[in-house]
């Protein structure tokens, strides 16, 4: 949590008030104040909608909510007419990628601008490399336009980790580091994987990622994985690709996890991808490819085809095993366990931002409602990062990271795509700028 967070909290109590900047806080003047007036707020602490409101932003925080007569704006302020729109909390990808440090500067800044232009505000970043946490840094300072970043730092896998004395000493490497959360990849020994665990709960680090082959899901829960990346460990541990899944095993993976309090990061519409399930014709004319280089496109083409030309792929295995996955999601979604969303991107055919609409109609296809949906994005990923800051719902106190679309996406979650402007940790975006931005990268991206 920032050193001056309770200090503007308690300015934001005072602005409700009287709407005057307090003394005893050092705060910007009405300039860096933005109203967005009588718009319909989505708070997400339940499934409401409230109608003809006024929200006050002051610097990087939300300072007051209200109905719009009741909420006087400061002169000065920048006053954003929102009738008729809808706010909601900013996105957030789970799973995300960003560039390492010795990747061109401007792909990394436009990797960035693509997750904040479809209103993504937090990136938990997946997969660490020497250098990135300068970049965390700068961007979440705001001298980089982009998400705040919450960065996971190299992976544990059966490369990096080859005993468990090694397993400590890298956890303790990368909490001296600053790392946020550890990443697993497959690989790791039942040996090393605990010598791990036991060392991240000594360090107060958290964990997530694959589940090794040779741990398995429910020792993993029991260990203290935090989240299970890409519902990995689920379809092993209750079957489905090869054949019928066990529901009793399925039904006590689900209770696990949410007893533990552990978290699922789908990231359905990547695995399709991976397994070959959707036609290659229907990926390449995916319209946001327009924002990622042709090498990357025929990168991806040339490793599709190789999937499908392999000796040992089986079409009817990989079909079974991707709606033996979209059961699991429906179990874990009835089942009340902690979902959050996340795409993997940059990945396959998955670029950052718009990813995020390719996974929503595989959430609806598990039973989720437009709202669960949103919940998954918003205020569950508020609530693991609580200890970090306060943000996921339209509060004060709250960061500023705003979505403004011209739709209900209670209605249709498809609305989301509908973007009047996205506000960054107080940072505000209209549409325009949104537009110009997406222009330049395409334009940066000939086909």
């Amino acid at each position: 949590m920032k050193p001056n967070f309770f200090c503007r909290l308690l300015c934001g109590a005072l602005l409700l008030a009287a709407l005057a900047p307090s003394a005893a806080c050092a705060q910007p003047g009405a300039a860096d104040v933005t109203a967005f007036e009588n718009v319909s707020v989505i708070p997400m602490d339940s499934e409401r909608t409230l109608r003809s409101h006024t929200v006050l932003v002051r610097g990087d925080r939300i300072v007051a909510v209200g109905p719009a007569t009741s909420v006087p704006v400061p002169q000065g302020a920048r006053r954003i007419d929102a009738r008729g729109k809808f706010l909601v909390p900013g996105l957030a990808e789970m799973h995300g990628h960003v560039p390492p440090p010795n990747a061109p500067a401007q792909y990394t800044e436009d990797v960035l601008f693509l997750y904040v232009a479809s209103g993504i505000t937090t990136v938990r970043g997946m997969l660490g490399a020497p250098g990135q946490l300068e970049l965390r840094a700068r961007t979440n300072r705001g001298e980089l336009l982009g998400p705040t970043l919450y960065l996971a730092g190299p992976s544990f896998n059966g490369n990096s980790v080859n005993t468990p004395e090694q397993a400590v000493q890298m956890v303790r490497e990368q909490r001296a580091a600053g790392w946020d959360l550890l990443k697993i990849h497959p690989g790791l020994t039942r040996p090393e994987y605990d010598a791990m665990a036991r060392a991240a709960a000594q360090e107060g680090l958290r964990f997530g990622g694959h589940v090794p082959a040779d741990v398995g899901l429910m020792h993993a829960i029991a260990m203290g994985q935090e989240t299970f990346d890409h519902v990995d460990g689920y379809v092993e541990y209750a079957g489905g690709a090869e054949g019928p899944i066990d529901a009793a095993k399925l039904d006590s993976a689900v209770r696990a996890t949410r007893e533990a309090g552990a978290w699922v990061v789908p990231t359905m519409a990547l695995w399709e991808v991976l397994y070959n399930t959707l036609p290659l014709d229907s990926l390449l004319a995916y319209p946001e490819l327009r924002y990622t280089s042709a090498q990357s496109v025929r990168s991806w083409t040339n490793a599709y085809n190789q999937r499908r030309n392999a000796p040992d792929y089986d079409a009817p295995t990989a079909r079974r095993s991707i709606d033996a996955r979209q059961r699991v999601l429906a179990a874990l979604h009835r089942g009340g366990a902690g979902i959050l969303m996340g795409t993997d991107a940059p990945q396959q055919f998955s670029v950052p931002g718009f990813s995020l609409h390719r996974e929503f109609p595989r959430m609806r296809a598990a039973g989720m409602t437009p709202y669960d949906i949103l919940v998954t994005g918003t205020r569950n990923v508020g609530e693991y990062f609580q200890r970090q800051d306060a943000f996921g719902t339209i509060a004060v106190g709250r960061r500023a990271d705003l979505l403004l679309v011209d739709a209900d996406p209670l209605a249709d979650v498809a609305n989301l795509q509908r973007i009047a402007g996205v506000m960054v940790r107080g940072r505000w975006l209209p549409r325009e700028e949104i537009q110009a931005g997406l222009r330049a990268i395409e334009a940066r991206n000939p086909r």
